[in-house]
């Protein structure tokens, strides 16, 4: 098969508390009630898509010592809602992210694999770390570890759920596991039996070189936040080329970054849209706590259509808690200043212009052609959709581009197998090598 008629991986992000969310719009909806979940679920299976991903927040973000405006209704635990929708769905892979640092092996190979029996080898795990204290403080534990160690335990704690699934034989005879290692020394006999993936599907999100090299060890599916052909091409290649090390082949990892989109019926009616939707996702307030999240100083006293600050930010701040901070916030803000002088923006039009652009932008031809071209020119196995709308952001998508990557012969038009493996063309507990 050419990389031009390549198959295209697809899957759905329950958009919840994301910042894309447009929570202004009449459509929107609840980002906890179960109907939420299974309309894009559902949507999502119509679609004919391999998983629907669902993010987790184990403590209430907060900012300047205000809970985070997205977090005041919470957040439900992810495998829970996955078992409930297992119910209502009958071949769409069911993805949860559960974090290895505030989790015991034993305890989660178990909820994994009880999700794999009761959706028919559906389930998969989005493996994520942490060394945030302020999270901590929600556990026993603590924020404990140090960032160095992160993927050391994440590396183990995936390690040991797969001694203990493999403790069960295909044929239904259960063995003793014992372990010991750096951050785990248990024994003992796994009370669910194998299931019928053997192991749920894994995915790793991260883009630095501690997290693409546990990546190409562990994982079976790569979430990045690579948009571009160019930085997709380069990721795609690094990412593949560590595989061999670990006697994998390529097809073992999926590569697939989130997206956006927006459709139109003509080219500048979908241009229309996308900047109405970015001015909607960056209100005056939201640019200013963006900055200010990068920054770390209070900064209300700027006008967001105003320049960029003209101080330096405070690395060390504790004024956002719980959310992850991407990058060197002194190398985020000279880039920013650089754009914002180069184009002469404002505050919020430079939030807009760094972090509010849609992926793909077009009428449903040309978004599916520039998918197809994508993955052909090796920056990506698919995509992990991202919708600005909870819980109807999938509908157009599903019913105006699906069709159209169907008729070009890189979407499936039926699902050809019952499992998760199955729909990414993984290879199952035992077959490699």
């Amino acid at each position: 098969m050419s990389r031009q008629h390549q198959q295209i991986h697809l899957a759905a992000h329950f958009p919840g508390v994301n910042n894309t969310t447009v929570w202004t719009d009449p459509r929107s909806r609840s980002q906890i009630d179960f109907d939420s979940f299974e309309h894009l679920a559902r949507t999502a299976e119509r679609g004919l898509f391999d998983f629907f991903f669902l993010a987790e927040g184990l403590r209430l973000r907060e900012h300047n010592g205000r809970i985070h405006d997205l977090d005041v209704v919470g957040r439900p635990e992810s495998i829970t809602v996955l078992n409930a929708l297992a119910a209502v769905t009958e071949r769409l892979g069911l993805a949860a992210t559960v974090n290895a640092t505030f989790n015991e092996p034993y305890e989660l190979a178990r909820r994994l694999a009880s999700l794999d029996h009761l959706s028919g080898g559906r389930a998969a795990w989005n493996v994520v770390t942490s060394s945030d204290a302020f999270t901590g403080e929600n556990f026993r534990r603590g924020g404990f570890l140090d960032r160095a160690d992160r993927y050391t335990r994440a590396a183990e704690f995936v390690a040991t759920a797969r001694e203990l699934w493999d403790s069960w034989t295909p044929d239904g005879t259960s063995r003793p596991f014992a372990h010991t290692g750096g951050h785990f020394t248990i024994d003992g006999e796994f009370g669910v039996e194998r299931s019928p993936q053997g192991h749920p599907v894994v995915i790793q999100a991260g883009d630095s070189d501690e997290g693409r090299e546990f990546a190409a060890s562990a994982a079976d599916i790569i979430f990045t936040r690579h948009g571009s052909p160019a930085a997709g091409r380069a990721f795609y290649a690094d990412v593949k080329r560590r595989l061999a090390r670990y006697g994998r082949a390529p097809e073992e990892l999926k590569i697939m970054p989130g997206v956006t989109l927006v459709l139109g019926d003509t080219a500048a009616d979908a241009q229309e849209k996308a900047a109405e939707i970015r001015l909607q996702q960056v209100s005056p307030q939201t640019a200013l706590l963006t900055l200010e999240q990068i920054w770390g100083v209070d900064l209300s006293g700027y006008d967001p259509d105003g320049p960029l600050p003209d101080i330096d930010p405070d690395p060390d701040s504790q004024l956002t808690q719980g959310r992850v901070r991407h990058g060197d916030p002194l190398a985020v803000a000279a880039k920013w200043r650089a754009l914002s002088e180069e184009k002469g923006l404002s505050i919020r039009q430079t939030v807009i212009e760094a972090n509010g652009r849609q992926s793909f932008i077009g009428t449903p031809a040309a978004v599916a052609a520039q998918m197809t071209e994508f993955v052909a020119a090796d920056a990506a196995d698919g995509f992990i959709l991202v919708p600005h709308l909870t819980p109807g952001g999938l509908d157009d998508f599903v019913d105006r581009v699906v069709p159209l990557l169907q008729e070009r012969g890189v979407f499936r038009t039926a699902y050809s197998g019952t499992t998760l493996r199955d729909h990414l063309g993984l290879p199952y507990p035992g077959e490699r090598g």
